[in-house]
């Protein structure tokens, strides 16, 4: 279950690097394409959802730092109008 960071632009040119637990996220984001902000809340809430069962299921618990960056992604995204687009740059 390999860590897997991705990085992301907001519409306001602001940038994040965001974890994820499993590389899941490859599944459900493209380096450089962009997403409509709540298209990308979706993607985001599936993939880091996903991660954090993987990591229930091989360890007992839930991951809660994937949890914890889904926060974080939902409390930056909540600046910005339902359209505004959000780029996904890169994986690391």
């Amino acid at each position: 279950m390999p860590v897997t960071h991705f990085r992301v632009r907001w519409p306001d040119a602001g940038e994040s690097r965001c974890y994820s637990p499993s590389s899941v996220v490859r599944e459900h984001f493209a380096p450089g394409e962009r997403y409509a902000r709540d298209e990308f809340l979706r993607r985001a809430r599936e993939a880091l959802g996903i991660a954090s069962e993987r990591v229930r299921t091989r360890y007992g618990f839930a991951c809660s730092q994937a949890m914890d960056q889904l926060a974080e992604i939902e409390r930056i995204a909540a600046r910005f109008e339902p359209g505004a687009e959000v780029t996904v740059l890169a994986f690391d």
